[in-house]
C-alpha cells in the first residue's frame, strides 16, 4: 500500500513499485517516493525529520550500483535520499608553494567520469584508481562498497569521511575533524579507532563528503595480456600470478577472465568496428565475430594486469614475468604505441580475415587497456546494452534495458588449485539452471584474491528471472558449503548473509544503534533490520 507523502518532501521522480523492471537484478521493493538534497545542511534537516516521523533514509549516490540492486532498498517503504547533488571537488595544496597534493576532497555525487575530466583539465599529471563500471558511476558510492578498481581496492584511497548520522548529527572521521590543520587532508589515519571504516559496507550513516587518493602518473604504463595455453594449468597460473604481485612485478590488478567473459567484453567491439569500418551488414557481423574471437581469444582463460615506472623498471619487470610464465602461457606487452602501430597495419589490410580479426580485436580491446591507464569508460555497460538489444541507451539507463545481471562476488583464498576446483563446481552449478558464467578472477592484493561473477539473463522473461534468482542462490550456497563467503553484496542477499552468522551481526547492530539509535538508515542493509535487533534482545532476555 502506498503511503503518503509527508509536505516537507520533494517527490521528484514518484514513487516506485516493486516492479522486477526497476533494476537490472529483476528484484526491487516498493518506496516513498525520492527527495534530492542539494546541501550537507539539507542533509542535516533531512535526517532530523526522518528521525521526529520515524520514515526510514535510504541513500544512494548515482545509484548506478549495477547488478546489486542499483537504488532498491532492502526493506520496503524506504525514502531514497539521492545524493547525486553534492559533486564539490576540491584539490588539497600544500600551503607553502601551492602544489597540488595527490588527495581530492568529493562528495558523494562525483563521478569517475567528472573527476578524470577534472584532472586532466587542471592537473593532467595524476590519475586514480578507476572501475570497469560507468564513467556516471559515484566514486564514494563504489568505495564504500568496497569495490576494487584497477590498481586496488577502492577502499584503500578513501579517507577523512563527513556523514550526517542516525542521530541527525555530523560526524568527521581521521583528522578530517580537525578542519583546517594541514592534516586534515593529508593524513589517513588520524588517532584513536578508525571509526570510519564502520561506514564501508556500513548504515550508521549518509556520507557527504570524503577524501580521495589521486596516483601521480609514471612515465611509462604498459598492459601485460596472458593466455593460458592449458586450462590444466590454471593453478600455477594464479598461483604465479599472485606472486608477482606480492614481489610487486605488476602494479594493478590483475584480472583473469574466462572464456565466456573474454568473448563478452570483447564481441560488442568487434562487431561494431566490423560493420563500422568494414560495411558488414548485422547478420554478417555476427558471424564473423564469432569466426574472429575464435582466432584472437582461443584460450580459456586470459589475464590482464598493468605495469608502471620508468624505462627501466618496467622493462625489468616485464622480463621477469616472462621468465616465470612464459612457458604456460602467450605473453604480450600493450602500450598505447603498439596497439596504434598493430591496428594501422591490420586496418589496411582488413580485406585479408586475419588481419582483419585482428584489427577488430585492437579496436575492442583500447578501451579496456584504457581502465588499466587510469581512464574511466562506458564499454562494459555498453556491451550489455547491445547485448540486449538496446544499445542506442546511454551507459546511465542499464535499469531501462532489458538486460537481467546478478553479481556473485565471493572472496576467495591465495590457493590456485582450491580456487580452480570451487570455480569448476560453480560453473557445474550454473549448468543445471542453463547458465553461463562469466568469471574474472582478481588478484587485488599481496595477499587476497576475489572473484566478480556475472550471471545474465532475460529480464523480461518471467521464467528466466526465476531461474536465474535460483542460480544464484544455489551458487552462494555452494560457496557457503566451501567455508567462503561474499566480499560484496546484493541487496537481495542481505536477510540470508545475516541469519548465517546471528551473533556477528547482533554486534554490528548494537554498534549501528549508537550512530542511528532508530535504525532509520538503510535498514537491513550490511546489518540487521531494528525489528530484528529488538526481537533477538527480547528473546536473550527472556
Amino acid at each position: 500500500m502506498k503511503t503518503a507523502m509527508p509536505e516537507w518532501i520533494s517527490e521528484e521522480n514518484g514513487p516506485t513499485s516493486a516492479d522486477p523492471s526497476a533494476n537490472v537484478t529483476g528484484q526491487a521493493q516498493p518506496v516513498r517516493g525520492v527527495v534530492r538534497p542539494r546541501h550537507v545542511l539539507d542533509v542535516l534537516r533531512l535526517v532530523r525529520r526522518a528521525r521526529a516521523k520515524g520514515i526510514p533514509l535510504y541513500p544512494f549516490s548515482t545509484g548506478l550500483n549495477h547488478g546489486y540492486g542499483s537504488r532498491s532498498p532492502v526493506t520496503p517503504d524506504n525514502l531514497l535520499v539521492d545524493l547525486s547533488a553534492l559533486q564539490h571537488i576540491r584539490v588539497s595544496t600544500r600551503s607553502r608553494d601551492g602544489a597540488a597534493l595527490p588527495v581530492v576532497e568529493i562528495g558523494p555525487g562525483v563521478t569517475q567520469g567528472m573527476l578524470y575530466d577534472f584532472l586532466e583539465r587542471h592537473h593532467p599529471e595524476y590519475t586514480f584508481n578507476v572501475t570497469g563500471a560507468a564513467r556516471a558511476t559515484s566514486i564514494i558510492g563504489n568505495a564504500l562498497d568496497r569495490g576494487v578498481g584497477y590498481l586496488g581496492p577502492r577502499k584503500e584511497d578513501l579517507f577523512g569521511l563527513v556523514a550526517v548520522t542516525g542521530e541527525g548529527r555530523l560526524f568527521r572521521s581521521g583528522f578530517r575533524r580537525l578542519r583546517r590543520s594541514p592534516l586534515s587532508h593529508s593524513h589517513p589515519y588520524g588517532l584513536g579507532p578508525m571509526v570510519d571504516g564502520l561506514f564501508f559496507q556500513g548504515n550508521f550513516g549518509l556520507v557527504v563528503s570524503a577524501c580521495f587518493r589521486l596516483v601521480p602518473k609514471r612515465p611509462v604504463r604498459v598492459a601485460l595480456s596472458l593466455a593460458l595455453h592449458r586450462a590444466a594449468d590454471l593453478p600455477q597460473f594464479l598461483d604465479e600470478l599472485a606472486r608477482c604481485k606480492s614481489e610487486g612485478l605488476i602494479g594493478s590488478v590483475t584480472h583473469i577472465a574466462n572464456q565466456a567473459r573474454t568473448h563478452v567484453s570483447m564481441a560488442y567491439g568487434i562487431t561494431r568496428y566490423l560493420e563500422t569500418e568494414c560495411g558488414f551488414s548485422a547478420e554478417q557481423a555476427e558471424r564473423e565475430t564469432a569466426r574472429a574471437l575464435r582466432v584472437v581469444a582461443p584460450g580459456e582463460w586470459t589475464s590482464l594486469g598493468g605495469i608502471f615506472g620508468n624505462a627501466g623498471q618496467v622493462k625489468a619487470s616485464v622480463r621477469e614475468v616472462r621468465a616465470r610464465l612464459g612457458r604456460i602461457a602467450r605473453v604480450r606487452v600493450i602500450s598505447d604505441e603498439s596497439l596504434a602501430r598493430d591496428y594501422t597495419v591490420c586496418h589496411a589490410g582488413r580485406r585479408l580475415p586475419l588481419l582483419r580479426a585482428n584489427a577488430a580485436a585492437i579496436a575492442a580491446v583500447r578501451p579496456l587497456h584504457g581502465l588499466a591507464l587510469g581512464i574511466p569508460t562506458d564499454v562494459a555497460i555498453d556491451n550489455l546494452l547491445w547485448r540486449f538489444g538496446r544499445p542506442q541507451l546511454g551507459a546511465a539507463k542499464l535499469d531501462a534495458s532489458d538486460c537481467g545481471l546478478m553479481f556473485i562476488n565471493p572472496a576467495l583464498p591465495m590457493d590456485g588449485a582450491l580456487v580452480t576446483r570451487v570455480v569448476a563446481q560453480l560453473e557445474a552449478v550454473a549448468r543445471e539452471y542453463g547458465h553461463t558464467l562469466y568469471i574474472t578472477i582478481n588478484i587485488e592484493t599481496p595477499t587476497s584474491l576475489v572473484a566478480v561473477i556475472n550471471l545474465l539473463f532475460q529480464r523480461s522473461d518471467p521464467a528466466a528471472t526465476a531461474r536465474a534468482r535460483q542460480c544464484a542462490d544455489a551458487l552462494l550456497a555452494c560457496l557457503h558449503r566451501h567455508g567462503l563467503e561474499l566480499y560484496r553484496a546484493r541487496a537481495d542477499t542481505m536477510e540470508t548473509l545475516i541469519k548465517r552468522d546471528p551473533r556477528y551481526w547482533q554486534t554490528v547492530g548494537e554498534l549501528k544503534r549508537v550512530f542511528d539509535p532508530d535504525g532509520i538508515i538503510a535498514p537491513g542493509r550490511y546489518a540487521p533490520a531494528q525489528d530484528w535487533i529488538e526481537a533477538r534482545a527480547a528473546g536473550q532476555a527472556a
